[in-house]
């Protein structure tokens, strides 16, 4: 169903995977990698939203430093994703989301949901650039949130996140409370089939509210 296509940013031309529905699209979306590229899972994520009714297009945001990376769920492929977060940084991911509005803003109200790292910045293009945003685990967004949303938000964690204290849950439940926060029966990574970590009636659950939220606010 998707395709890659070449996405003009704030310094070159990135890759991105883009999907169209079959219908005219409800709204568009920019969805915002894990730390491990936009992999097959990611671009799942994107057709999966195309197939709701939505175009989605996902910002290759590691090809600022290398091309075609698809890392795997296993300690080597988090140790490179940590490498490449750290060099690309917020605000280049950021900037590539920014760039990805420009691309489909024409066809639809944008918002913009994100998995793990890619849900702090989702996070932040809520705060920052004032759109609708959907976080999944995301994991680094403690030291932002005295930063206020822009725009509706919508966070999904687990109850079972290693990664996500309950007490880190529960500091975005005291410093947002204008979001809607799911606290699902489920570990990090509960919407990845690729992961150990993989609740399917969690993850179906989690996308109903996420298509919910979206159907609400990309009117």
């Amino acid at each position: 169903m998707g395709h890659w296509i070449t996405l003009d940013t704030h310094a070159k031309q990135i890759r991105a995977w883009r999907a169209d529905p079959a219908n005219p699209a409800h709204g568009t979306l920019v969805v915002v990698q894990e730390i491990f590229g936009v992999n097959s899972h990611i671009r799942h994520v994107v057709d999966t939203f195309a197939a709701h009714g939505y175009i989605a297009i996902a910002p290759c945001v590691f090809d600022h430093i290398e091309h075609d990376v698809e890392l795997g769920y296993d300690a080597e492929g988090v140790e490179r994703g940590r490498q490449l977060v750290a060099a690309i940084g917020i605000d280049s991911a950021l900037a590539d989301v920014r760039a990805a509005v420009g691309h489909i803003a024409a066809e639809g109200h944008v918002g913009v949901v994100g998995y793990c790292w890619g849900g702090t910045v989702a996070y932040l293009a809520c705060t920052r650039l004032g759109l609708p945003a959907v976080s999944y685990y995301g994991g680094r967004t403690v030291p932002f949130l005295h930063e206020r949303p822009q725009a509706p938000l919508l966070l999904h964690f687990g109850a079972n996140d290693p990664i996500i204290p309950p007490d880190d849950v529960q500091k975005h439940r005291d410093a947002l409370p204008m979001a809607e926060i799911h606290d699902w029966p489920a570990g990090h990574g509960f919407n990845c089939d690729q992961r150990g970590d993989y609740n399917a009636e969690v993850a179906e659950r989690a996308l109903a509210r996420t298509l919910a939220f979206f159907g609400e606010h990309l009117r």
